[in-house]
């Protein structure tokens, strides 16, 4: 960390809690950001109760089978998803099912899914 940074963080942990929030406010406002936690929880409020609906925001692409005839097409996509070599890919393909990528958004999951399919493979997103 810089000088200025140390300086501005040493400041920092010497205001109240009233001054903090006032800061947070004041940033907010100057720099038209949000500074609250984003969650995976939201919640709503029905018939008067409280009711948590977990968002999922992570999904990880599973690849579950390969038909013994579209391996080979399979192998190709596989490489070049993963950046594997010709035996690492052969490896991956067989012990199935593998994770492909995980930690994806809900997009990047379904093109990836796609990509997969258009392969030939049976693919679940988790």
């Amino acid at each position: 960390m810089s000088v200025k940074t140390l300086e501005i963080l040493e400041q920092l942990k010497s205001l109240t809690l009233g001054e903090t929030t006032q800061l947070v406010k004041q940033i907010e406002a100057t720099f038209n950001v949000d500074a609250s936690t984003p969650t995976l929880i939201q919640f709503k409020k029905r018939d008067d109760q409280d009711e948590i609906e977990i968002v999922q925001t992570e999904f990880d692409v599973v690849l579950q089978s390969v038909p013994a005839d579209k391996k080979i097409a399979l192998l190709k996509v596989v490489r070049v998803l993963t950046g594997l070599g010709l035996k690492e890919a052969k490896a991956f393909v067989e012990s199935v099912p593998k994770v492909v990528q995980a930690g994806l958004d809900k997009d990047a999951a379904a093109a990836l899914k796609q990509q997969l399919e258009d392969a030939g493979a049976i693919v679940l997103i988790t």
